[in-house]
């Protein structure tokens, strides 16, 4: 019986050695994954900010450009105005379809245009912003990370084909950036 006792004994401190050893194993592969997932979000989460080039500032005029031709085509409108005054324009080239869900570079054109309204309403202003998805213009929210991306806002939409209403749009984001009032 001593001998049954002491091979149970020893095969007791094997088995709790081995669950030791796994549960260590464990402990420190979640603690490598846990860290590596916190790198990730880190960089995700630091967008890096920098003032429009001149090849930038080039970029947005021509995409006003585009929606400028269309608006003048269609409806005579001699130019826009970066204000509010040109929802109604925006919003007739939308409903009209003048651009279609495959045309993503004009439909993004119009986002540019949204968003100087946008800017014109709201402190926001036109930036470059480098993040995951690379370089692209959008509009900050006075100094803090929080951005909008007009340039997609719109093609995003139309091309899962849902309504897009600019008007609930400003307003929408008028009240979201309200809500961010103590936002640093």
């Amino acid at each position: 019986m001593i001998g049954w006792i002491r091979r149970w004994n020893q095969r007791q401190r094997i088995t709790v050695r081995t669950f030791a050893i796994t549960l260590l194993l464990v402990v420190v592969f979640l603690g490598f994954v846990i860290s590596f997932s916190k790198q990730k979000v880190a960089k995700r989460a630091m967008p890096k900010f920098s003032e429009l080039s001149r090849e930038d500032i080039t970029r947005l005029e021509q995409q006003r450009a585009i929606v400028a031709a269309a608006a003048k085509e269609r409806y005579g409108t001699s130019t826009l105005g970066k204000s509010v005054a040109d929802l109604s324009v925006l919003q007739r080239l939308i409903d009209d379809k003048v651009f279609s869900k495959t045309q993503t570079y004009e439909l993004q054109s119009l986002g540019v245009a949204f968003g100087d309204v946008l800017a014109s309403e709201l402190p926001l202003r036109w930036v470059m912003v480098t993040d995951e998805s690379g370089t692209d213009p959008t509009l900050r929210y006075k100094g803090t990370t929080v951005q909008i991306n007009a340039l997609t806002m719109i093609s995003k939409r139309i091309e899962k084909d849902e309504k897009v209403n600019l008007s609930e749009l400003l307003l929408t984001t008028r009240e979201w950036l309200a809500g961010l009032k103590d936002y640093r």
